[in-house]
C-alpha cells in the first residue's frame, strides 16, 4: 500500500473535499505509487503555464474559485522519480475512475480530452461543481 509524502498532502490543501476524497482512494487501489504535483495554483502560476504551452487556458479549476477550492489536481507516477511516459497513466487513470466512481464524485481526466492530452490533470466537471 502506498502512502503520500506530506508534499502530496500539502498539495492536496485547498482542493475541493470530494476531489481529495477520490485521490486518496485511488492511491489505495493504484497498482502504481504517485505523487500530487499540484493542487491549488495562483492566476500568476497559470500565466505562466500559458505562456510556456503547458496550459491553454486561465480559467484553470486550479486557480481557487468562489467557494474557496480548487476543483483540480495534477498527479504524476512514481517509479523511484516522477515519471512521464503514458502507459504509466492510463494505470493511474483506472485507478481514479475506479475511486471516483466508489465515492459517487464524477471527474474529468485530461488524458480523455481530444485536443490538448493532460495526463497528469483531473478536476471535478464545471456542470456539477461551478464553484460558486
Amino acid at each position: 500500500m502506498f502512502v503520500f509524502s506530506k508534499r502530496s498532502e500539502g498539495n492536496l490543501a485547498g482542493v475541493h473535499p470530494d476531489l481529495v476524497r477520490v485521490i486518496r482512494r485511488a492511491l489505495t487501489l493504484s497498482t502504481v505509487d504517485f505523487t500530487v504535483i499540484e493542487g491549488v495554483r495562483t492566476l500568476a502560476r497559470q500565466k505562466q503555464l500559458k505562456a510556456s504551452g503547458a496550459s491553454t487556458t486561465l480559467n484553470s479549476r486550479h486557480i481557487p474559485a468562489a467557494n474557496g477550492y480548487a476543483h483540480a489536481v495534477d498527479i504524476a507516477p512514481f517509479v523511484g522519480e516522477i515519471r512521464w511516459d503514458w502507459p504509466l497513466y492510463h494505470l493511474l487513470a483506472r485507478a481514479v475512475k475506479e475511486a471516483a466512481k466508489l465515492e459517487g464524485v464524477p471527474i474529468e481526466w485530461g488524458g480523455d480530452w481530444k485536443s490538448f492530452k493532460d495526463g497528469p490533470h483531473w478536476q471535478l466537471p464545471w456542470a456539477q461543481y461551478p464553484g460558486k
